[in-house]
């Protein structure tokens, strides 16, 4: 079973080992996009291709959600995982290469702000606190604990967070400072979140951020901070349950993966879709992030299957967006 503390090693051969000599004629099915959706489409194809005796190659990479969808529209892979909706620009460029999608929301992600562990004096963070944090303004200027809250140390602060080709730094961003891609630029950036695992498990002043499955695989080595909901005032530890009940805002989100049409015409890709939501349920919660009720599943297989293409939201985010919220779009879609 994958473990997202493996991403490094699995990410160096981005499924292109060999599985014996069949391997050389195998089918292809191409993946790029998100590191947060990475655990579950790894997981996946690893199963996929044990269930199939490895007559079907699945290659699994990691360009962020944004160098995903580049890859996406330019023609270049069959799937795009996507830790956020595809933007109206994507779709634009998408529809200019002809390339017709087919959105599946498949989990609900946690986005985990963490801290070092012996982190002593933070217990838990507004959604203030940390825009001060963050945003622009706060480049070169806010380099201490205690200018972000006087109760705090003073103490050098190292942050660590999402690429700028990330979904999870558009999402965060947005939720967080107000404007996606809004972000101070001097930190330690990047698309491989075990880099920002490590760099917070080694710094008693660090403070990262990234999706759940990472924090949940190494919560030995980190901690996982509460937010406080700015609509009840309580702070609320990351968790797959706080997501489910909502309370968990703003940073709980959807996520996805995109297929391209084109592709679903290859009955490979179409396997491979199928058994995609037919173990989402478990494997979802393997990876520990929060599954979507079945009816979701099954309607991503009835959208395939009846070419329904396109986004039910608009080529933007939504912060705060609930489970029966998607649940009433993909109804309608």
């Amino acid at each position: 079973m994958f473990k997202a503390s493996q991403l490094v090693s699995t990410f160096a051969v981005a499924g292109l080992t060999l599985f014996g000599a069949q391997a050389a004629h195998a089918q292809v099915v191409k993946i790029d996009g998100s590191s947060t959706v990475y655990p579950i489409t790894e997981a996946v194809a690893e199963d996929f291709q044990k269930a199939k005796k490895n007559a079907v190659k699945v290659t699994v990479g990691i360009s962020g959600t944004g160098g995903g969808f580049k890859k996406f529209c330019r023609d270049e892979i069959d799937i795009a995982n996507a830790s956020r909706p595809i933007t109206a620009k994507e779709m634009e460029d998408c529809k200019a290469a002809g390339v017709e999608y087919v959105e599946m929301p498949i989990a609900y992600d946690a986005l985990t702000i963490v801290v070092n562990p012996k982190n002593t004096f933070l217990k838990q963070a507004t959604i203030e606190e940390l825009k001060k944090l963050w945003e622009p303004a706060a480049q070169g200027k806010i380099t201490r604990w205690n200018q972000v809250n006087p109760a705090w140390p003073d103490a050098p602060v190292k942050l660590f967070g999402a690429g700028a080709d990330s979904g999870t730094f558009e999402y965060f961003t947005e939720a967080i400072v107000g404007k996606a891609k809004s972000s101070r630029g001097d930190y330690t950036a990047s698309e491989d979140d075990n880099v920002l695992v490590q760099g917070v498990a080694r710094d008693v002043n660090a403070i990262g951020y990234f999706g759940y499955a990472y924090y949940a695989e190494n919560m030995s080595r980190l901690k996982g901070l509460p937010i406080v909901n700015p609509k009840t005032g309580k702070a609320v530890e990351p968790s797959g349950a706080n997501v489910e009940n909502a309370s968990y805002q703003p940073l709980s989100r959807p996520i996805f993966i995109y297929v391209k049409q084109k592709s679903l015409e290859k009955p490979e890709i179409r396997e491979f879709v199928e058994f995609y939501m037919k173990n989402a349920d478990q494997l979802v919660r393997e990876v520990k992030y929060v599954p979507l009720p079945k009816a979701i599943y099954d309607s991503n297989v009835k959208h395939a299957k009846d070419k329904k293409v396109g986004s039910v939201f608009g080529g933007k985010n939504e912060i705060g967006i609930t489970v029966e919220e998607i649940m009433k779009r993909e109804a309608k879609m």
